[in-house]
């Protein structure tokens, strides 16, 4: 940033009004360290809010940690903002802001809220940091409005970068290492997009990220501030969108972090009913209070316009919106209508998404949202949330529940198969095989599937392509496109050798041409929330448990026919209803044998005769593989 000569202050009078009334969503240019020149001095501008401080300094190295040495001065029009230069400043000093409460004698050397980065290593000092970059994406950013429409093709690849791959001794990849790699193995296999669980710095490395302090800062772990857009451009420039987990919902109670900032609970609410989790044993936002709201919504916002991200995929909004969310009875306090819905968090969610939407319209926000609520990816000037896309949470317990029974006993539970369909069409969802059902003693997903290896394989080929076939945008966490073997565990790196191993080849092969079919045919993912994009053809033969249903595109001008058998028994002569005569192409099949497959098949493809089933005034009669199922499209 740079300051006009006499200029000491970063923010002015409508910085203010909008920061009180809850509407300032660029305060990252306005709070925390920002590198200036004031009267012919070079230096450092501070800014802070901190309105029950009694006194509020900074402290770093360059004074020894003394909070004498550089105070900073309170404004005088109440808005609880601190404020002071220090020349002679430069990039990378540490500092942080000793704040003394004018309460019960509280004090705390506090990371800056608005630090651009903060150091590694147990103290986690802010940083003062510009965050000047020569980005080399501009043709993806003129473009990426396509990549990123909800009629494309989302196949995301979820990435937990300390574990992705590692180096030497177990030792982190660089931001800058991780780039050509991620960039070229996504490409290769296909994926649109990825999703990095979140790089927002947090002291806890086991917490993934979701226990964060750095709400305007990438973690240190992996590099600097321009080491994570580095990762970004490339990404970018091989085509690749990129996907954040952004955590609004809660934060830890780390004494350097914004709990209980300055002396009060300014953050967080200060009952404990409505302020804190007991499940997570974090702090939860007051939504209800303006300047938080622009705290987070600038949070929000800075991803996008700093560091180009093309999609916010919003944590744990369930515990948002209920105020009752992981607590027991007389654990919290209804809404003034007696209810158990958060209203400020509803108000703050609306907002959040109006903001980002008029910001920057070619990008996506993401709800994890666990429960029924309703119309959370209807627009908000409709009663909406306003969301871009949802987690479809239901979709993924039954698929998982499903496909890890013996499929001996899979007829008996055939409705978790179909029943997702007949509610998938009410919200923009995605289907997501994520990181959270593979740790904690869940297995992998190679390991869910039963019976031997064989049969693991083919069911997980089932599975995806059970996925791919099915309404909704795509996300599998990273090791699932090859067969991982053991769950996933945050300090060590995916076993990557297992692709020494034809079988694990294989499934990557599978997830390869999956993601090149989803990509290729429109009717595969532009009705993914339209009703038009799908038709059953026949749910009913649970006997045999064989499912058969339609993709298709605007207009129904073209189809591709999925067919599931969920058995390990091939199906030979199975008849199903078509939509029309002539020959129908077999596209995929995974019972292939470059898949790992036993080879069953139709030969490239069937034609249709006039002999009606399942309704249609055309049918096929097709060899299905055992825990197989097969793509076929009409020729035109």
């Amino acid at each position: 940033m740079s300051t006009q000569h006499g200029e000491s202050r970063l923010l002015q009078e409508m910085d203010l009004h909008l920061f009180r009334e809850g509407n300032h969503f660029q305060l990252y240019n306005k709070l925390g360290a920002h590198l200036t020149t004031i009267k012919g001095e070079q230096g450092a501008l501070f800014g802070v809010w901190a309105p029950n401080a009694e006194a509020v300094s900074v402290v770093g190295d360059f004074n020894g940690w003394s909070p004498d040495t550089h105070p900073l001065q309170a404004r005088q029009d109440e808005s609880g903002v601190w404020e002071g230069f220090i020349p002679g400043l430069g990039q990378g000093e540490r500092y942080k802001f000793r704040v003394r409460s004018r309460y019960n004698g509280y004090w705390a050397d506090k990371t800056d809220p608005f630090a651009k980065a903060i150091e590694p290593g147990q103290g986690r000092a802010s940083m003062i940091w510009d965050l000047g970059y020569a980005w080399q994406d501009q043709g993806w950013m003129e473009s990426r409005g396509r990549a990123n429409s909800l009629t494309g093709p989302w196949s995301v690849y979820e990435v937990h970068l300390g574990s992705w791959c590692r180096g030497e001794e177990n030792r982190f990849l660089t931001y800058r290492e991780l780039a050509p790699r991620l960039a070229e193995y996504v490409n290769r296999l296909g994926f649109t997009h990825v999703e990095f669980m979140p790089v927002m710095e947090h002291p806890f490395y086991g917490s993934w990220g979701y226990q964060g302090v750095g709400y305007f800062a990438p973690t240190s772990r992996f590099g600097s501030p321009q080491d994570f857009m580095y990762l970004v451009d490339v990404l970018h420039q091989h085509g690749i969108g990129v996907i954040l987990d952004w955590v609004p919902s809660h934060f830890p109670g780390d004494e350097i972090g914004l709990v209980y900032f300055d002396g009060t609970h300014l953050f967080e609410h200060m009952d404990p009913k409505k302020g804190f989790h007991p499940e997570w044993q974090s702090y939860i936002f007051n939504y209800g209070r303006n300047e938080v709201r622009a705290f987070l919504i600038s949070s929000g916002l800075f991803w996008l316009d700093k560091y180009h991200i093309d999609g916010l995929r919003v944590d744990a909004v369930a515990s948002m919106l209920y105020l009752d969310y992981g607590k027991e009875g007389g654990e919290w306090i209804p809404n003034k209508f007696g209810g158990r819905e958060n209203l400020e968090a509803i108000d703050f969610i609306r907002a959040f998404n109006q903001a980002v939407y008029t910001s920057y319209p070619d990008v996506q926000t993401i709800a994890e949202e666990s429960t029924a609520w309703p119309m959370v990816t209807r627009p908000v000037y409709a009663g909406g949330l306003g969301f871009g896309m949802k987690w479809n949470m239901g979709w993924m317990h039954d698929s998982l529940e499903y496909f890890s029974r013996d499929p001996i006993h899979r007829r008996y539970h055939h409705n978790k198969l179909t029943f997702t369909i007949w509610y998938a069409f009410t919200e923009n969802f995605c289907l997501p095989l994520s990181h959270d059902e593979v740790v904690y003693g869940k297995n992998s997903l190679l390991g869910k599937m039963p019976g031997d290896r064989w049969q693991q394989c083919a069911n997980l080929r089932l599975l995806l392509g059970y996925m791919f076939a099915s309404p909704g945008k795509k996300l599998l966490f990273m090791g699932g496109e090859f067969g991982q073997t053991q769950e996933w565990y945050h300090e060590e790196s995916l076993h990557w050798e297992l692709l020494d191993y034809p079988e694990h080849q294989g499934l990557s092969l599978w997830q390869t041409h999956l993601n090149t079919l989803y990509k290729e045919h429109k009717a595969m993912h532009s009705g993914d929330f339209e009703p038009w994009g799908f038709s059953w053809v026949d749910f009913s033969d649970h006997d045999q448990s064989i499912i058969s249903f339609l993709r298709w595109d605007e207009g129904q001008k073209d189809c591709v026919l999925v067919v599931c058998n969920c058995t390990p028994v091939p199906r030979l002569g199975y008849r199903v209803g078509v939509p029309r005569g002539g020959f129908w192409k077999e596209l995929l099949n995974s019972d292939a044998h470059a898949y790992g497959g036993s080879g069953h098949g139709n030969f490239g493809g069937v034609h249709a005769v006039s002999a009606p089933c399942h309704g249609q005034d055309h049918s096929v009669e097709l060899t299905l593989p055992p825990l197989g199922i097969v793509f076929l499209k009409p020729s035109t």
